[in-house]
This record gives C-alpha cells, structure tokens and sequence, in this order.
C-alpha cells in the first residue's frame, strides 16, 4: 500500500470518526456547512482546474436547486407545491443541471473576464428575480422551515444523521470528479484548457464540451445547494446575492484551484473564520478579517493551501532523501576503515 493511499485511509477514518470528538455545534455548523459549501466550491474548482473557465454563477445554481426543494416540499402563504421528496430531489437536480447547462451556452464562447462578468451578471439577475418575484420564490421572505426528509426511520434533521448525509455526499462528488477527469471527456475537457484550437483541429466541438462541463458543475452546485438549504432550514435572496457569490469564489481560492480537494479545505478554512471572527474582531469587521485571511494565501501561496501543503510535502520527502543518502556516504566512507581494524 502506496503513502498517498495510507494517507487517504487516515483521512477517511477521520472524517468517520469526527462526530466521537466533537460537540453538535463543530459537527454541524463547522462539519456539515464545510461539506455542503464546499460541494459548491468544488463546482467551481472543477470548472477552472480542468476546463479553464471561471464561473461566479456557482452559488445562484446551487440557489435553483434549493429554491427547488424548497417549493416543492415547504410551502408557505400559497407559494409552492407538496411533492413526494424523491421527486422533488429529482426536479430540484434536473433544474440546477438544466441551469449550468443554460450558463454554459451563453458563457462557453467567452475567456477569461469576460465569462466572469458574464457569470457575474447572471448571478446578479438571479438575485433580483428572487427578490422582486412572489408567485415562486416568494419575494424578500423566501421559504423557511424546510426540513430534511426522514429515511427509512433515520431523521436527516437530527446533527448526527444530517453530518454522515454531508459526507457521504461530498465523498461521492468528489470522487466523481476524480474519476471524470480520467475519461475520454475530461481528457479532452483538460485538452481545451490547454490548446482549444489544437482540440478543434482533431474534431472536437469545443463549445460541446465546455457547455457539458457547466452542466456537470451545476449538479454538483445543485447537491451543495440541497446540502446548504437542509443546514440552515431556509433560503431567501440573501442566501444568493453578492456575497454568498464572492464567498464560493474566495474559499476555491483559498483552498487552491490544482486539486479538488482543495474546494473543502478552502470551505474549512472560511467557515472557521466565519464562525470565530467575533471572537477575534467585532462582526462587522468579518470581512476584513477574511480580506486579511485571503490575501495572506494569496501572497504567499498563489495556489492556494493545499499548493503550500504539497511544497512543503515534497520539501520534507526532499530533506529526508538528502538525510538518507548521507548517511549512506558516511557508512560507505567507514567500512574501509573498520575493514583495516579487522586486519
């Protein structure tokens, strides 16, 4: 068994073990929030690793999906339908999918910031379709006391239960990305990254697979959305305006754009400061406290935490090879002396 699988195991069985350490307040609002937010991070993180391509329309996918859910299981003051759960995951799923895919076409023939600005103005639309509309996203009230559904007799709502749905979740996309960037599209989604008009030249339809790729960022954007709804009991304009935006943008930087991994270690990382800011700084001041936070990763480690991680990884695997071989020098340059002393 291979360090980097050893290492994976570690990090498995701590994951499962978390909840036997903590309390209900870091296993939901520190665990479960880290998993759900950073689901939708990693929406993101997928989109610019492998495909090039920022997006800041992430959070307002993940707001279809969990206005979705919401409509379709907590109605309130007339606004909305009571479905079976099952079916209004699936709604809630196909719509946030349907969602990316849309965004993609009308960003796909777009670079650099002019798909930010694109992303940006979508998102910001979105937002005010929330906030203006009653008949379906109910205005600035938005829906409220919506609960996870019970399975089976294991009620989802409950710290325990909501945190091993958290994870199981976050694990499954996670390797789902993994295993998409090994097949033939993610080959080629990696190829139109790195030379589209090469990519074009073999046959390939570019724009195809950029606007598949917004489709596969908004299911995963869309579960984060469920995850994040089912945390709070609620979802309002608010939960999908600028800031939230801007927060799924600055925790995929945090945590560092090469890897997957690094979406969930940037969402720990801001949903740490989010919740003990208050207890360094006056609220208010949150964020310039993450400002502060930001830009420190960002000076000092472009590629965010787990770029400093993997330096200092391969830093130490460096200091202990160098050890290693000189020890053997040292061993090598005493055997021809000891070998005298035996004569």
């Amino acid at each position: 068994m291979t360090r980097r699988t050893l290492l994976w195991c570690a990090a498995g069985m701590g994951l499962i073990a978390y909840p036997l350490l903590v309390n209900n307040f870091w296993l939901v609002q520190i665990g479960g929030r880290t998993l759900g937010f950073g689901t939708i991070a990693l929406s993101l993180v997928f989109l610019v690793a492998y495909g090039g391509m920022l997006s800041l329309a992430q959070m307002t996918v993940a707001g279809v999906a969990g206005y979705a859910v919401a409509y379709f299981t907590a109605p309130v003051a007339g606004v909305g339908l009571l479905l079976p759960w099952p079916l209004a995951l699936l709604i809630a799923l196909a719509l946030a999918t349907l969602a990316g895919l849309l965004i993609g076409l009308l960003a796909v023939r777009t670079l650099g910031i002019y798909t930010l600005m694109i992303t940006l103005a979508i998102a910001m639309a979105f937002y005010f379709l929330t906030l203006q509309n009653y008949a379906i996203f109910n205005g600035y009230t938005g829906f409220s006391n919506v609960q996870p559904p019970v399975v089976a007799g294991v009620d989802f709502s409950r710290a325990l239960p909501f945190y091993y749905l958290s994870l199981a979740i976050a694990a499954a996309c996670y390797g789902a990305v993994r295993h998409i960037t090994r097949t033939p599209f993610g080959l080629a989604l990696q190829g139109v990254r790195d030379n589209p008009r090469r990519l074009r030249s073999l046959g390939y339809d570019v724009a195809r697979v950029r606007v598949v790729a917004f489709a596969i960022a908004g299911l995963l954007a869309g579960l984060g959305g469920i995850l994040n709804l089912w945390l709070n009991g609620s979802i309002s304009p608010a939960s999908v305006g600028i800031n939230p935006v801007i927060d799924v943008l600055m925790a995929a930087v945090l945590g560092g754009f090469l890897h997957p991994i690094g979406a969930y270690v940037g969402a720990l990382v801001f949903t740490v400061v989010d919740n003990f800011a208050i207890n360094f700084i006056a609220r208010e001041r949150f964020n310039t406290l993450i400002g502060l936070v930001f830009l420190a990763v960002v000076l000092f480690s472009p590629d965010g935490i787990t770029g400093l991680l993997r330096r200092g990884r391969i830093w130490l695997e460096e200091k202990v090879a160098r050890l290693n071989r000189r020890r053997g020098r040292n061993a090598g340059s005493s055997s021809p002396m000891q070998s005298r002393q035996e004569t």
